[in-house]
This record gives C-alpha cells, structure tokens and sequence, in this order.
C-alpha cells in the first residue's frame, strides 16, 4: 500500500492511494498515520478495507503532508554511501555514523524549504527513509526487518556552515525547520521486493545533481535497524534516513549552494518525488 497524509499542516488527514491513484479516507480505521497505527495489525485493516473498496474518495487536489506523523525519533546516518564520504573528504565509517534530526522540522515532500536566518550553505540530500512499525530493542539483524512498517522518500536538508564548523554534533546543521520533508507516501514494506535496489535522483533548477542507488550503502537498512535498535529504543512511527549518494553541493567543485528562488525535484523508484521551492526565512508563509 501507499500511505498518505493529507490536509492542512498540523491537520492532516489518513489516507491510501487506490489503484487509480486516487486518495481513499482511511480515518475510519485509523487515527493518523503514525505511531501504533503503523502496526501490522493496523495495516491489515486498512488493506482488507481497501480491497473491499469500501473508503471513501477524497475529492479535489488536497495538499499532500509528510507520510508519517509525531514520530519519537527522527534519525539520520551519515556517510552511508562510499563515494560520498569520499566527496565530503571524510574516511569511510567503520561503524554508522548516527544523529538526530528534530522531528518538528519535518514537512510535507512539496512544502517550501526555509533557508534560515544567516545560512550561506544550504544543501540537499535525497534519501531512503525507513519507517518503524513496531518496538525495536537490541534486534538481532536477522529480525530487524520485521520491525520495518514501510519506506519513504527524504531530503536531509543541511546548512553545511551549522553542520561543520559551529562545533558539537552535526543536528545544528540538520534540524532548522523543513528540514525533513518526507513523503509523498509511506510504501508499505510488503511492496518493496528489496530496499537495497532503490534508484535515487535529486534535480536542481532542472539539472540532475545526484543519482545513485541504494545498492552500494556502505551498511544495509537491516542492519541499521539493528544497531540503531542496539543504543536506543525504537518506536512505531520513528523515522531513520540513511544516507546520500554523491552529488551534494558542498561536493561540487567549487561548492554549489541553494538560494531562495531555487527549485527542487527529487525521486526514488517507487517512492514518488517530491518537487520543492527554497524560500527566504523573512519570505516564509
């Protein structure tokens, strides 16, 4: 299934796309998509109910939110792709390198990024996101996929200036507000054959920018899953994107930044695209 989250920011709706690419009303089910809604309990009821055609059509073009809501954790791995690390002038991890994004900077997949107030180096990064649908602690990897509800698409939006040279952990430069904008749709983990067989693409101002695929992640989601699981407590609804490939703009050369003005598409096979516009922060909505 495709689950979506549509709606008003802050009052989005529950949703699942039919055959015909068409929004169905899930809410009778389900409070949102997110949390212990993701169970597979929860998604059985909403596919047995999908099948049997009985949701309703949401009519019109509703604005589409971010494919998960609340999540309690919203994790990001860096330098999970070889020839990124190389790009970024970083060594290989031997371990994956983790750190958090605040969950309030997530966003719809086609709301407007916020350059935030004394950035010079704002950047992107098209992501595989995973999403929990229930508990994971100290997961074996052999099991850690039974944990997984589905997968999204992300941008780890990042200020390269917050992120690498103001000290301290990397969350100063990845967690400004619309920094997370996932979506359009949480693709039900029985419906991606292998999460490591994922072309991605990342297009700026109409120039392909990054493309790459998950199959050369330097550590697989399961085991992500796993070790993530081995530090902290998972919960349904938590979020972990896990990494880039090559192709971000402080990997240019000479770099290349966003500004306001810019447009921002971006794709994952089956995931959907997202297609964004850089906002100034004085010029935000």
């Amino acid at each position: 299934m495709k689950l979506v989250r549509y709606g008003k920011a802050g009052k989005e709706q529950p949703g699942v796309l039919d055959g015909k690419g068409r929004i169905r009303d899930c809410s009778e089910y389900v409070d949102d998509i997110a949390g212990d809604d993701l169970s597979p309990k929860h998604l059985k009821k909403i596919a047995r109910a999908l099948k049997r055609d009985e949701l309703p059509v949401v009519r019109g073009q509703p604005r589409i939110g971010a494919c998960v809501g609340r999540p309690t954790n919203f994790i990001a791995v860096g330098l999970n792709y070889a020839d990124h690390a190389a790009e970024s002038n970083m060594p290989i991890p031997g371990e994956p390198i983790l750190f958090n994004k605040a969950p309030n900077c997530i966003v719809g997949p086609n709301d407007d990024i916020v350059q935030p107030k004394s950035s010079t180096r704002l950047d992107w990064e098209v992501e595989l996101g995973v999403v929990i649908g229930k508990r994971a602690s100290y997961v074996d990897e052999d099991a850690a996929m039974e944990h997984v509800a589905g997968y999204c698409l992300a941008n780890d939006v990042s200020e390269r200036e917050f992120q690498l040279e103001r000290g301290g952990n990397w969350m100063k430069g990845k967690s400004a507000p619309t920094f997370g904008p996932l979506g359009p749709w949480l693709v039900t983990a029985d419906e991606i054959a292998d999460p490591q067989a994922i072309d991605l693409w990342l297009d700026v101002n109409g120039e392909r920018m990054q493309s790459g695929s998950t199959n050369t992640m330097i550590f697989p989601v399961r085991k992500l899953v796993s070790y993530i699981s081995h530090f902290l407590t998972l919960e349904a609804g938590d979020v972990i994107v896990t990494g880039t490939p090559p192709g971000v703009g402080s990997g240019k050369k000479p770099p290349v930044y966003l500004k306001p003005g810019d447009t921002i598409r971006l794709g994952g096979a089956g995931l959907g695209e997202h297609a964004a516009r850089v906002v100034a922060w004085d010029a935000r909505d």
